[in-house]
């Protein structure tokens, strides 16, 4: 049966905007945890849909900017993705916790999905921290995870405007004295059917959790 976006209860870009600032920014340090009752209040309300994520109403395309992926090659997004269902997740090599966890979560839930699933889904990482971040260093990490994984590299303006269009929030690498070279971004990942956002999961979302919403939106993607 096909998911019906239509009929579950559903948040527009500005909501979803305000969901990504109250999951926070974050260093891939303790930040990643926060959370405030507004954010509470909107996963609390998705539980009624049956989804395990943020359902979106008017979702937005994917991005539009020209990224290198890890063999070299120039991709853009919205033209040269792959999947019927693509999910979009914006982080780094050297974070050292929130986004091993996501990244391991995916691939866990994919590992035990069907194959039909698996086939149907691929998983785009943007760096955001291309300065150390080459091709090479970001396909040996997502190899730990996935090798299906993509990644996608891109000066820091142009992962600016990427983050932008999807709404993920993205602070430029900056020089911390407490933590060191810190890089702050958004901790939620976007699934896109047909090249639209339908869906948002943030970085607590369960195995099972993502792996129910993945054979949705496989069945949505038929």
């Amino acid at each position: 049966m096909r998911a019906d976006f239509s009929r579950t209860p559903a948040i527009g870009v500005a909501a979803a905007l305000t969901l990504a600032v109250s999951v926070g920014l974050t260093g891939c340090a303790e930040k990643s945890g926060q959370d405030t009752p507004a954010a509470s209040a909107v996963v609390r309300a998705n539980g009624e849909s049956g989804w395990n994520g943020t359902p979106l109403q008017r979702g937005y395309p994917l991005p539009e900017q020209t990224f290198t992926d890890t063999t070299g090659r120039g991709m853009v997004p919205a033209r040269d993705a792959d999947g019927p269902v693509t999910l979009v997740f914006f982080g780094y090599t050297h974070c050292p916790d929130v986004c091993n966890v996501v990244l391991a979560n995916i691939a866990s839930a994919l590992r035990g999905s069907s194959d039909d699933v698996r086939d149907s889904v691929e998983l785009l990482f943007v760096t955001t921290d291309p300065a150390r971040d080459t091709p090479r260093v970001v396909r040996e990490y997502l190899d730990r995870f996935d090798p299906a994984y993509e990644g996608l590299i891109a000066p820091v303006p142009t992962v600016e405007q990427a983050a932008r269009q999807l709404h993920v929030a993205y602070e430029r690498p900056h020089d911390s004295s407490q933590h060191g070279y810190e890089v702050e971004h958004g901790t939620y990942t976007t699934a896109f059917v047909g090249g639209r956002a339908r869906l948002v999961w943030s970085a607590e979302t369960s195995v099972a959790g993502l792996r129910a919403d993945l054979a949705r939106l496989a069945s949505a993607a038929t």
